[in-house]
């Protein structure tokens, strides 16, 4: 009697163990659905505002939407804390112009950066807080003046770099070429344009356009082109920020 009730209660932690190995199994093999980068497209002016911020900015917003990120636009300066920006992954500052963050908010956004986050900075990021020493060494450079809008060619310089591989060697397009006050130092240029293609550059034969670099724990993506609405009419130039934002993100290396 007593080896029966022995074999019994075996017989049931043998049962016990199964079942409970099968629901740890099962719950092992569920897939891990990974949170999709989330993505500050910032667009408040202080100065000149570009037309193309209004429709340029629901391009970019479908077009990163469709490519694997949550991206939102907002001109609201007052989101520059550290709760408001812990959500996201990388902050555009598109077509910003002018002083647009106080100290504090200057001091959020650069907490943001230490942590490891990322930054890309469309056209008129380079006409952006200019008293900010540590900004413009985020972004690389400052803005000094601009040529007409006119066709120039931009050259490849990085064929293998995620921002440039789907780009041709020689890229002929219309655009707002930026002069600027010094050139970008530790960076990585992945772009530059051809002076003899156009007229008003003033930096001759290397004029940097686009480039990377990790700065102060983060990540930087800067491009000067996109001046124009029809910018964000053309695939190559929406996957030029694109992919300069999965670099800037950290996530997609």
């Amino acid at each position: 009697m007593q080896i029966m009730k022995f074999i019994y209660l075996f017989c049931l932690a043998c049962i016990g163990v199964i079942i409970l190995s099968c629901s740890q199994s099962q719950q092992g093999d569920k897939p891990i659905i990974e949170k999709k980068p989330n993505v500050l497209l910032f667009s408040k002016t202080g100065a000149y505002r570009h037309a193309c911020i209004g429709p340029g900015g629901e391009t970019l917003k479908s077009y990163f939407n469709s490519h694997g990120f949550n991206a939102i636009q907002s001109e609201d300066s007052t989101l520059f804390t550290s709760n408001g920006l812990s959500s996201f992954d990388v902050i555009i500052f598109f077509q910003t112009t002018g002083n647009i963050l106080d100290s504090t908010q200057q001091n959020a956004f650069k907490k943001f950066i230490e942590s490891g986050k990322g930054f890309v900075g469309i056209h008129s990021a380079a006409d952006t807080e200019y008293d900010w020493p540590w900004f413009t060494n985020l972004l690389g450079v400052q803005f000094a003046d601009h040529p007409d809008i006119q066709q120039a060619t931009f050259v490849k310089v990085d064929t293998n770099q995620l921002t440039t591989k789907h780009l041709p060697d020689r890229w002929t397009r219309t655009d707002e070429c930026y002069n600027f006050k010094q050139l970008p130092t530790n960076v990585n240029v992945v772009l530059t344009v051809d002076e003899s293609t156009y007229q008003g550059g003033k930096h001759g034969a290397f004029h940097p356009i686009s480039w990377y670099h990790t700065y102060d724990g983060g990540r930087a993506f800067y491009t000067a082109m996109g001046h124009t609405v029809e910018n964000y009419g053309y695939t190559l130039f929406l996957e030029h920020i694109l992919q300069g934002v999965k670099w800037a993100s950290g996530r997609f290396d």
